[in-house]
C-alpha cells in the first residue's frame, strides 16, 4: 500500500500537500494537521453489476410509512415521525439536552416497536444506566454499546437489526482505514458517509450527535449537513428552562417546525401550548411591553416583545437585541424618526423577546414599532391586545400571511383586541368576544394604542 501525507484544515476540509499557516479557503489560522492517508495500487472500483438508470414515472410512488418517536413535539419537528433509512442529524451546545431527548425517544421506540440501539462515545455503559434511571427509563429492549469504533459498531447493527440507532457523538467516531485522530474532518467526513450507507442499505433510521463551535455552527466539515437528511438544532438558554428543537434542513418535512420543550428532573417534557408557556411571566402595567403573533411552521405562537429605551451618556448609543434582527431594530428606529417624529437617535435601545424566542418574520414589525413608542413616551399598551403587521420604510403597516390563524391562537389565550394591517381585513372571520381594528400607518396604529 502506497501512503502519501497531506494537512487537512480542521475548519473546511482544505486539502494541501504542505502546512500553511492561514486556510486559503475558510481564512482559519492554525487549523492544518497532518493526515497520512494510505491507497492501494490499482484500487479503481468496478462498476457495480446490474445497476442501471429507469425512467422516474416507472418508480414505485408508495406513501413512505413513518415510525413515531413517542413524542409529538419531536414528530412534528420530522414532519409526522422517522422515515425508515433516513440519517438525523441532530446538534446543539453542550447540556442543552440532546441525549437526554434522543435516549427518551429510543426509549419509547424500544418498547413499541423492538429493539433499539444507542452508541455511545462519550459515556461508558455503566454512566448512561445512571442517566437513564434519573430520567425513569427501563426498557428492556434499549440495548447500550460503549463504543468508538465504527467498524464494531457497524458489525453490531448487521447482528441485531434494530429498529433505530443512536451515534453519541459523531465527533469521537474513528475508522481504522484513517490514521487521523477522531474529531479530524476526514475522520468525521468518512464515518458519517459510511452511517449514511449503512443506513439506506438495512433501512434503519438513524441519529447522529454533533458538536457545535463557539460561533453555534455545527463542527466538522460542512459536507456532513449535505449528506444527512435531516438536521435538527436544540436552542435554549441553559439558565431557562425552555428548549426549542428546530429544523433547518429537512428532505422529508417542512423546514419551519419547532417544537418546545421544558426541561425537567425527570427530563424534557413537551409543552402542548408553547404560546401560554412564552406569557406565562409577563408583566402587567409597565411600559413597553406587547405581544405578537408569529407562524412557526403551521404553528402560530404569541410572544411578548419587551423594549426599553433610555436616554445615552454615550456618544454612539447602544442598540442590543436579544431574538430580535437587529438590522430590521434599526429600520424601525428610523421610520419611527422620519415618519412619526419620535427622535430615538441620543437614546440606548434594548429589545428582547422574551422566553428565548426567535421572531424573523416582518409581522412583528408593528410589535416592535409600538413596544418602543411605549417605553419612550412611558405610556402602557392594554395588555388584553395583540399586535400583527409588517412596516414598510413610508411608515405604512403591509398585509401579513396567515391573520385569521393569529387572531384566533390570541383569542384561546384570553385576549379581547387584535390590531392588524387594514389589507387583511378582510381574511380575518368575526370572533365573539375578539374586536379586530385594522390600521393603514404606524401613525394610526399608534394613535389607537397609546
Amino acid at each position: 500500500m502506497k501512503t502519501t501525507t497531506i494537512y487537512v484544515c480542521q475548519g473546511c476540509g482544505y486539502h494541501s500537500p504542505k502546512w500553511l499557516g492561514k486556510c486559503p479557503d475558510c481564512g482559519a489560522w492554525n487549523s492544518f494537521t497532518e493526515e497520512v492517508r494510505g491507497r492501494e495500487k490499482g484500487g479503481r472500483l468496478a462498476p457495480a453489476a446490474g445497476v442501471k438508470a429507469v425512467p422516474l414515472c416507472e418508480v414505485a410512488g408508495e406513501t413512505e410509512e413513518r415510525l413515531s418517536c413517542g413524542i409529538s413535539e419531536f414528530d412534528r419537528v420530522l414532519g409526522g415521525g422517522l422515515v425508515a433509512g433516513s440519517l438525523v442529524l441532530i446538534g446543539g451546545d453542550p447540556g442543552i439536552g440532546k441525549s437526554t431527548i434522543l435516549l427518551q425517544v429510543m426509549n419509547h421506540l424500544a418498547e413499541s416497536a423492538g429493539p433499539a440501539l444507542y452508541v455511545s462515545g462519550e459515556e461508558s455503559a455503566r454512566q448512561t444506566r445512571l442517566r437513564a434511571e434519573r430520567l425513569d427509563i427501563r426498557a428492556p429492549k434499549l440495548l447500550v454499546l460503549a463504543e468508538t469504533s465504527l467498524e464494531t459498531i457497524l458489525g453490531q447493527i448487521a447482528e441485531l437489526s434494530p429498529r433505530a440507532v443512536v451515534i453519541d457523538s459523531i465527533q469521537t467516531m474513528f475508522t481504522a482505514g484513517l490514521e487521523s485522530a477522531p474529531g479530524s474532518v476526514s475522520q468525521v467526513r468518512e464515518c458519517a458517509g459510511k452511517l449514511m450507507v449503512a443506513a439506506k442499505r438495512s433501512g434503519i433510521p438513524t441519529f447522529i450527535v454533533g458538536h457545535v463551535t463557539k460561533d453555534g455552527a455545527l463542527a466538522g466539515p460542512r459536507v456532513l449537513e449535505h449528506m444527512v437528511d435531516t438536521v435538527l438544532y436544540f436552542e435554549g438558554d441553559q439558565g431557562h428552562a425552555f428548549r426549542i428543537l428546530r429544523a433547518v434542513k429537512n428532505r422529508f418535512g417542512s423546514t419551519n417546525e419547532i417544537g418546545v420543550f421544558e426541561m425537567k428532573e425527570g427530563g424534557l417534557r413537551e409543552v402542548a401550548n408553547p404560546s401560554a408557556l412564552f406569557l406565562s411571566e409577563r408583566p402587567v402595567g409597565v411600559s413597553g411591553s406587547a405581544v405578537v403573533t408569529t407562524i412557526e411552521g403551521s404553528r402560530p405562537l404569541l410572544v411578548e416583545l419587551q423594549a426599553l429605551v433610555t436616554p445615552s451618556s454615550l456618544g454612539v448609543p447602544r442598540r442590543t437585541t436579544l431574538g430580535v434582527d437587529h438590522n430590521r431594530l434599526a429600520l424601525l428606529v428610523a421610520v419611527l424618526d422620519k415618519k412619526v417624529g419620535l427622535h430615538l437617535s441620543g437614546s440606548d435601545i434594548f429589545l428582547n423577546a422574551a422566553g428565548g424566542a426567535r421572531l424573523n418574520e416582518p409581522a412583528a414589525d408593528l410589535g416592535m414599532v409600538t413596544a418602543l413608542a411605549s417605553s419612550h413616551l412611558d405610556k402602557v399598551i392594554d395588555p388584553q391586545t395583540v399586535i400583527i403587521g409588517e412596516v414598510g420604510l413610508a411608515g405604512e403597516v403591509r398585509a401579513i400571511t396567515q391573520p385569521e390563524t393569529r387572531v384566533r391562537e390570541a383569542a384561546k389565550l384570553g385576549f379581547t383586541r387584535a390590531v392588524i394591517p387594514a389589507g387583511s381585513l378582510t381574511q380575518v372571520s368575526p370572533l365573539a368576544g375578539m374586536e379586530v381594528i385594522g390600521v393603514r400607518s404606524v401613525e394610526e396604529a399608534l394613535e389607537r394604542l397609546l
